[in-house]
């Protein structure tokens, strides 16, 4: 197929990433990765080469992943039953093998591999590496998960400093006991962001962003103060799955992130359309005045 664009076309892009480039050279960006981006191949290889280039612009990533397809996948293969309570796994301690295992083995280091395939620099660590991620139980009847108590930033700021790409799986470590936990990757992710002193933290979802009317992409909101937040609520704009996701943006907001978004994962380059564009491609959500 014939290139169509032209080489002033090719200037005015370059142009306007440059100061954004400018903007985060040094700076930490956290990325929630999962959903969508994850299951397609064309997807799982532009995340990567975004986060490539980002980090050979100088622009400290940390990502975070997810991977609950997989694990339910294996938890299939062994013939067990996923079970959810309030969107939140269940997890007994056959579940919480299967979950360290898929996430802080293949999921892991299937991503580290991705990114070296595409010259990167990256580092596979899960929550219980150094005793990074520290959480206690939130129930008996959710099992072996967890919410995060505190975050030991000390391997991270190893790993960047050698100019490594962290790459985090969320299994934390029992402050009581010691045992494993799942936790909540946006949540673990917002905390380490806040923790480690992140410029950005971008959460990609399989949606838009947050949207005016859930019905219409087209009607999404490019920027939203954290005192905003609850009036959206109250009028079902923020509703749903879209909560959680934008409490913990708010969460990092209040601990000082300077910013935080949330993405669309389906779109292709959308990490690089977002922090290197003037437009954007999801909703910002800050702590304005």
């Amino acid at each position: 197929m014939k290139n169509t664009i032209d080489n002033n076309t090719r200037t005015q892009i370059l142009n306007e990433a440059l100061p954004y480039i400018q903007e985060y050279y040094g700076k930490i960006v956290v990325v929630k990765y999962g959903g969508a981006a994850m299951l397609d191949d064309k997807l799982r290889q532009a995340v990567m080469s975004d986060i490539v280039l980002l980090s050979l612009c100088g622009v400290k990533i940390v990502l975070v992943h997810g991977g609950g397809p997989e694990i339910n996948s294996m938890l299939k293969k062994i013939g067990k039953e996923p079970k959810f309570v309030n969107g939140m796994r269940c997890t007994d301690k056959e579940t919480i093998d299967i979950v360290q295992m898929v996430l802080c083995g293949k999921v892991n280091k299937d991503l580290v591999e991705l990114l070296h395939e595409n010259k990167g620099k990256a580092i596979g660590l899960c929550g219980l590496d150094g005793g990074m991620l520290q959480a206690e139980q939130l129930s008996e009847e959710l099992g072996y998960v967890g919410e995060i108590a505190k975050v030991n930033p000390e391997i991270i700021f190893n790993a960047l400093e050698k100019n490594y790409i962290p790459v985090i799986a969320t299994v934390s470590a029992s402050v009581k006991t010691g045992e494993s936990l799942n936790v909540n990757a946006d949540i673990a992710a917002a905390q380490i962001a806040a923790e480690i002193g992140a410029a950005n933290l971008i959460l990609m979802t399989d949606a838009p962003g947050v949207l005016h009317d859930i019905n219409c992409p087209e009607s999404i909101i490019r920027k939203i103060k954290v005192n905003e937040i609850a009036d959206l609520k109250s009028k079902g704009i923020i509703s749903g799955g879209m909560i959680p996701k934008t409490d913990c943006c708010v969460e990092a907001v209040r601990r000082g992130v300077e910013k935080t978004n949330i993405i669309d994962g389906r779109l292709p380059h959308s990490i690089l359309l977002e922090l290197l564009t003037d437009l954007g491609t999801g909703t910002m959500i800050t702590k304005g005045y």
